[in-house]
């Protein structure tokens, strides 16, 4: 609906520029806004405001001639005109009833199809496989998902990166390590089952003993240079290291898979060729025997331009040079048209400066946008980076165990004759879905507070009270014996809580538009709050199973069954499952 609006203002601009009211060269920025209080309309504008200086008119004179230059439609019922020349658009009630009324019978429920797709390549989760996952991978990993979710929805066709850390100094380590077990016939697998303690282990070693460390630098060497006994020792490591990701992608319901792993080893053998082909465009310095690019729009106090290190004195390459052969392969290779980031936001200056490297170096078309997603850092309630008591990272796989048992004593003291499996099932859904909907309900470039408190909330903006507003909804349903699929009256919309409930409703394709856009669950997440606190108005407002009559009762009826369609698409959105019953 913003939309259409928006196209009706456009051509009665035109209309006035043809009448020379409004100079040609005007391109104003047109944009709608929903009104808070219904009683002004269901959209406003206040485009008469912003041409009224270069159209030399006065504001609210000028709004009366937009308004009469608008085509006619069906939508739009009603203008007026406010204060000193808001103009405020009234939507038809029944137009709003169609819209409901195709969008119930749509299982897209009108969602749009993007008329051209893109090639998107989102680079997300990506850990380090030195280590177990931890709560600092969560982020990326369900962030990235989400938008990528939402971005397949619209028809885009979504290139998953998973860009794991499977290549460096700290694999030589790790490698001597390995070594040294199987020197003492210890089962490897059985001592990589838990990757903390081996990294541990193995950096211990590397602390202790010279002879080890000398070792380690001597494997990292060996593997890079295609020694069949390293390679060996590190693809073991890494399918170990691997399949622990692959097991907390499924409890979270993430829908990375083996297939979307490229790691920083792929692009092993490019890297001297990137460093080749920068030194061919005349981009690369050298700088106290190390390889660098030094970008003018970069600079340090001093107001020198900043190197960006593409090789070391050494011959070592950084994570800058496998980060522009990465760029190269997507543009070259998946022909990206956008290639979306999910990286922390402490590595800003890092994208920033790769990006304008790697369009200097012409590795991509200049169309291709390159967009770092940044987001913040998970905090404790203390209000530092989170930690375990112990002061070690949480890992990812004991919190989502804390979550389900948190989740399981709350479900259980509710439901005290409920079988163990279905108490089980119900726990792992809203405990999981918690800790993921605590972080994507945050704008992504904040920081958040870890709280299983506040997540495991069933009041306020939380998973808990969303997964509850649709067992609420389905409970409707069963009580009446009717499948949600089968109504097949028209909606009729006379009360003022079925009119808010359905123009919320039609807003789902602005929202869905909205995160693959800008790449921020967070407006999804309040749209779905939003849109159940609408429904629970609506629900005491306005009886449904005891409706004054059969008509009335189907109408409502379709109202509900459209509301949770939609909590069960925009939660499945967030990678997030309902239920039945809580």
């Amino acid at each position: 609906m913003k939309a259409f609006i928006q196209q009706q203002l456009e051509q009665a601009i035109v209309s006035l520029k043809k009448q020379q009211i409004v100079p040609e060269d005007i391109q104003p920025r047109i944009a709608i806004d929903r009104t808070k209080d219904k009683s002004h309309g269901d959209f406003a504008n206040n485009l008469a405001l912003m041409l009224a200086k270069p159209a030399k008119q006065n504001p609210r004179a000028l709004a009366e001639l937009i308004v009469k230059n608008l085509p006619t439609s069906d939508l739009i019922i009603k203008t007026e005109i406010a204060g000193p020349g808001f103009i405020n658009f009234f939507i038809n009630p029944n137009y709003l009833e169609k819209q409901i009324d195709s969008a119930y019978a749509d299982s897209r429920l009108n969602v749009e199809l993007i008329e051209t797709p893109q090639n998107i390549v989102i680079d997300y989760s990506s850990p380090n496989l030195a280590k177990e996952m931890h709560v600092g991978h969560l982020r990326s990993t369900i962030i990235g998902d989400a938008v990528t979710r939402t971005l397949e929805f619209q028809g885009q066709n979504v290139i998953r990166q998973n860009h794991v850390g499977d290549w460096g100094t700290q694999f030589g380590m790790l490698l001597a390590y390995m070594e040294e077990l199987r020197a003492q016939n210890a089962e490897i697998s059985k001592n990589l089952a838990d990757l903390e303690v081996f990294y541990r282990a193995a950096k211990g070693r590397f602390d202790e003993s010279e002879e080890f460390a000398n070792r380690a630098r001597f494997l990292v060497v060996e593997l890079q240079s295609g020694n069949e006994e390293c390679l060996t020792l590190w693809k073991e490591f890494k399918d170990i290291s691997i399949s622990h990701c692959q097991e907390a992608y499924q409890r979270l319901g993430v829908s990375l898979s083996l297939e979307d792993i490229r790691g920083e080893s792929a692009y092993d053998k490019d890297l001297s060729v990137v460093v080749s082909d920068l030194d061919k465009k005349g981009l690369l310095q050298e700088s106290q025997g190390a390889k660098c690019v030094f970008l003018e729009s970069f600079k340090n106090k001093e107001g020198e331009p900043l190197p960006v290190i593409i090789q070391k004195k050494d011959g070592g390459f950084l994570y800058a040079t496998s980060d522009l052969a990465a760029i190269r392969y997507r543009q070259s290779s998946l022909n990206a048209d956008r290639a979306l980031y999910f990286v922390d936001a402490r590595q800003g200056l890092h994208f920033q400066q790769v990006f304008e490297v790697a369009r200097l170096a012409e590795f991509v078309k200049p169309e291709t946008t390159l967009e770092h997603m940044p987001f913040g850092t998970v905090m404790g309630e203390d209000g530092k980076p989170f930690k375990t008591r112990a002061g070690s990272t949480p890992k990812l796989a004991d919190l989502l165990t804390e979550a389900e048992e948190r989740a399981y004593e709350l479900v259980k003291e509710k439901n005290q004759d409920m079988a163990e499996d279905e108490l089980r099932h119900i726990a792992s859904v809203v405990g999981i879905a918690s800790v993921k909907y605590a972080d994507l309900s945050k704008n992504r470039t904040s920081d958040y507070t870890f709280s299983f408190d506040s997540m495991l909330s069933f009041e306020g903006n939380t998973a808990p009270y969303l997964l509850y507003a649709y067992t609420r909804v389905a409970s409707i349903f069963n009580k009446a014996g009717i499948e949600m699929d089968s109504i097949t009256a028209d909606v009729v919309l006379n009360e003022e809580k079925e009119k808010d409930l359905a123009s919320k409703l039609m807003q789902f394709n602005e929202i869905i538009n909205q995160v693959g856009k800008q790449g921020m669950p967070h407006f999804l997440c309040a749209y779905l709050f939003e849109l159940a606190g609408l429904f629970s108005s609506f629900y005491e407002a306005c009886p449904i199973l005891v409706a004054d009559n059969e008509s009335q009762k189907q109408s409502r009826l379709k109202l509900a069954a459209l509301t949770a369609k939609t909590l069960q698409q925009g939660l499945s959105l967030l990678g997030i499952n309902t239920l039945e019953r809580m």
